[in-house]
């Protein structure tokens, strides 16, 4: 399936029955790898909102920030994401953010 056919079907789906935080983490990430920060941004946003425990939701939330040139953004959703990992005890998902962030200060 194309980047776009799979964008498609994804929204098709949105406020169905299967709608939720993995359908939103899904289509945002694909929006993401499709170049559309934007739309990115609004789908990951309502991941985090379906589940806020949603690690891996925070950490692409963060890079869509970053594509938008927001930067505070970014540090706001992947500081909130290392929290919720290591709540969680994703220990590897809190570090990823953790590097995010530290390049984040570097470059800012």
């Amino acid at each position: 399936m194309s980047p776009p056919d799979r964008i498609a079907a994804l929204r098709t789906q949105c406020g169905g029955p299967r709608d939720g935080a993995l359908l939103r983490f899904s289509l945002g990430s694909a929006l993401l790898d499709g170049g559309d920060a934007a739309a990115a941004r609004a789908e990951l946003e309502r991941a985090v909102e379906f589940d806020p425990r949603y690690s891996a939701a925070w950490k692409a939330l963060g890079k869509a920030c970053l594509a938008l040139h927001d930067h505070d953004g970014a540090a706001a959703a992947w500081r909130q994401g290392i929290a919720v990992a290591t709540e969680r005890g994703d220990q590897q998902a809190a570090k990823e953010m953790a590097v995010f962030l530290k390049r984040l200060a570097r470059e800012g």
